[in-house]
């Protein structure tokens, strides 16, 4: 009892916190509401420089959050994408800010019309644990880059990451400018009712859906990054080792525990054999251990661990074949490691068809022609991702034209999302809108319609009273 009253009360004063920096945002932005390219160059300077020096502790921070986290996968993964994120809205800011011109019909001349880009205001960003520092950088980078001022919520599940993130960026920001919030699920439910002027989540479906009711409220508008049951497509002729090097890697970083990994791998029947030889190999060679071995990231906590074995039970149960990877038969009962493990014989009904894996379990379904395949995809919810493997260019071409997804690679797999140059984000129930890059500066602005009439009134001619015989002309020159 005292230490549910003591949890509540912790709660509650992360709560209190929380609506007072929003306050505090809100007034700094009403202060300063449109900052300079130089100002915003320079926070995503020194926000580079804090990344720099407080690396090291970072990746120890989300290696302790884990149990174990591969620390190169942490680079490639977190930091790596976050700098160069920085990197590329620092070069590019001031070009995205100036204002854009448009053209001024002829009947409302002489006048001028232009698109300003506002910053909208204070920014609610919420992050998963999967990807806890990329994917608070990478939305802060954004928001930064437009001009705003950002609360980021950070997850229960990665306690460690959201501590020292917090210590981080207060060396760098006041927190009227960013500032990080911690707690558990209360916190976050508070966290989204508030009347941000933009909310960024990144997370499952089901708590996406709960995230936009609570901003309905406010109508605050929304960009949701939600994930969803990405599929890897096998063609007919390509080389299946080529294939499984790549779908080997995007699956099995992070242990799986990416938004845009491979969820299941559509193959062609007579091709799946060769598949489970070629990816079982590819795996062996990544990880020929996995009990000790560093290069492996472990579930990150007991409940997605025990969640991952409930699906594999499940599957088995219903007639699933399981194929463990565990290239040196260790014993991985006492740890939360799971292999890497092939499903086969599959069916709509278990658990792992159903919901997003996000582990490194990996169902191969087998399709007879490419149009069983494609009405396979088409007839679920549409993915976060979608990977087609083959060199043949028109059938690449009808992938892309005849499938929707958030993103796509062909011949790869999850590096789309590390081009800065392209937006990111889902469709449907993988989610809604974008940010990286140009329109993720977009997503965080308001593009303010502008028209600009100085000293002379041309549209004197057409006020009332009406009737006039130059308003007749007026009319006999635009109305045809």
């Amino acid at each position: 009892m005292v230490a549910d009253i003591a949890y509540m009360q912790d709660q509650q004063h992360a709560i209190n916190r929380m609506h007072n920096l929003f306050a505090q945002q809100r007034a700094a932005f009403r202060a300063a509401p449109m900052p300079d390219a130089d100002s915003r160059i320079r926070q995503l300077g020194e926000l580079k420089a804090a990344i720099l020096k407080h690396e090291d502790a970072l990746i120890a921070a989300i290696n302790a959050d884990f149990g174990r986290r591969s620390t190169d996968e942490t680079k490639l993964a977190e930091i790596l994408p976050s700098l160069e994120g920085i990197k590329y809205a620092s070069k590019h800011i001031r070009r995205w800010m100036k204002p854009s011109k448009r053209k001024v019909g002829m009947a409302f001349q002489p006048g001028k019309a232009q698109v300003v880009y506002q910053p909208l205001g204070v920014v609610g960003i919420i992050v998963p644990w999967n990807y806890p520092l990329f994917l608070a950088i990478g939305p802060l980078v954004t928001a930064l880059a437009a001009g705003n001022r950002a609360l980021i919520k950070m997850s229960e599940s990665t306690p460690e990451t959201a501590e020292l993130l917090g210590q981080v960026l207060a060396e760098v920001f006041n927190e009227d400018q960013v500032a990080v919030i911690t707690g558990e699920a209360e916190v976050g439910v508070a966290f989204s009712q508030m009347a941000f002027d933009h909310l960024l989540f990144t997370g499952a479906t089901s708590i996406g859906r709960h995230v936009m009711r609570a901003a309905a409220d406010n109508l605050t508008p929304v960009t949701l990054e939600l994930g969803g049951k990405s599929p890897a497509i096998i063609s007919a002729d390509v080389p299946l080792a080529d294939a499984a090097e790549r779908i080997a890697f995007g699956k099995a970083m992070n242990a799986g525990q990416t938004c845009v990994a491979p969820d299941y791998i559509l193959c062609p029947r007579e091709r799946v054999d060769g598949l489970v030889d070629a990816l079982s190999n590819q795996l062996s060679k990544m990880y020929p251990t996995l009990r000790n071995n560093p290069d492996y990231t472990q579930v990150v906590n007991p409940r997605q661990y025990l969640r991952l074995k409930g699906y594999l039970q499940d599957a088995e149960e219903k007639g699933a074949l399981l194929l463990p990877i565990n290239p040196a038969s260790e014993d991985l009962s006492d740890t939360r490691i799971l292999p890497p493990t092939l499903v086969l014989n599959t069916t709509d009904d278990m658990k792992l068809m159903q919901d997003e894996i996000f582990g490194p379990l990996l169902p191969i379904v087998p399709y007879d022609n490419l149009n069983e395949a494609l009405d396979y995809i088409a007839d679920r919810p549409r993915p976060l991702a979608l990977y087609y493997f083959g060199y043949d260019k028109a059938e690449q071409q009808r992938m892309m034209e005849q499938t929707h997804a958030g993103g796509m690679c062909i011949n790869d797999t999850i590096f789309h999302v590390a081009q800065d140059d392209m937006p990111f984000g889902g469709i449907g129930p993988s989610g809604m809108g974008h940010y990286h890059g140009h329109e993720g500066f977009l997503t965080l602005s308001k593009a303010k319609s502008v028209y600009i009439k100085q000293r002379f009134n041309g549209s004197r001619p057409i006020y009332p009273p009406y009737g006039s015989k130059l308003q007749q002309m007026v009319y006999k020159l635009f109305l045809r």
